[in-house]
């Protein structure tokens, strides 16, 4: 007769047998062993940096393409309000929505109808060309100029005698016209004149205004001296450097009741 019964297994854990207690084996023979989790891999720095050097510069490229970029004052034509040497923060954002230069801003252009054609073109090292180009200098290969802008399309901007400035027959008080200057010019065919802006356009002027190629001496080229809206390039928004410049660049509220 065949016995059915189980027989005791000898994995049961006891004294002698072994095995520790309450461990159970497989059918095989084999010992179970506890897996225990395998530490996380992480890559190594020098694996890891040039890809956070390739975000980096494809996140300045896309600041200075849309957002904000860095430019030198390398003229006196704006003093007292830029000095040369500082380093002004051009708004390139607003411009994308449809925003068009106001009265009284300062705006960053590139250059309309050579106006630079006589000024020498600087020289960057190897460094200076890299920071240009991802916008954290200002790039040498750019013809632009910084200018104040006085009047819009459809404005009628003016000027006789030493002053003052008049747009649309409203005489502007000036305080951030250059110490010892007069508003407009007398000793110059450019500094009297009379000239009726047309849409698309803007025309400019330094705050030096005795020191300043602007809209006033460029009156012969295609435009007649005017800026179309379509080469400014952003809105100078704040002094960035030197620190002890600092400073924000508002509308002066002269240009409140043209």
């Amino acid at each position: 007769m065949i016995d059915l019964s189980e027989e005791p297994s000898s994995d049961s854990g006891a004294p002698g047998d072994g095995g520790e207690a309450g461990e159970r084996r497989p059918a095989h023979g084999h010992r179970l062993r506890r897996t225990s989790p395998q530490p996380k891999r992480h890559r190594s720095l020098w694996k890891e940096l040039p890809i956070l050097i390739v975000v980096a510069l494809v996140l300045a490229l896309l600041v200075k393409t849309f957002g904000v970029q860095a430019f030198s004052i390398p003229s006196a034509s704006m003093q007292n309000t830029l000095h040369v040497g500082d380093r002004v923060l051009v708004d390139k954002f607003t411009p994308w929505f449809g925003s068009e230069p106001e009265r009284g801003e300062v705006v960053v252009f590139h250059d309309p109808n050579n106006w630079l054609a006589d000024e020498p073109t600087r020289k960057p090292n190897p460094v200076q060309k890299v920071l240009g180009w991802i916008g954290l200098m200002p790039s040498a290969q750019e013809k632009d100029l910084i200018k104040r802008v006085i009047g819009i399309g459809g404005d009628t901007v003016e000027c006789r005698g030493p002053g003052p400035l008049r747009i649309n027959g409203h005489a502007l008080k000036e305080p951030y016209v250059y110490p010892g200057n007069t508003p407009c010019s007398v000793d110059d065919l450019g500094g009297q004149f009379r000239v009726k802006v047309p849409l698309g356009y803007v025309w400019v002027m330094g705050d030096h205004r005795q020191d300043s190629r602007d809209s006033r001496y460029n009156q012969f080229d295609s435009d007649r001296g005017m800026v179309p809206v379509r080469n400014v390039v952003g809105r100078a928004i704040v002094i960035g450097w030197p620190i002890s410049r600092w400073d924000t660049l508002p509308i002066p509220g002269a240009f409140d009741k043209v």
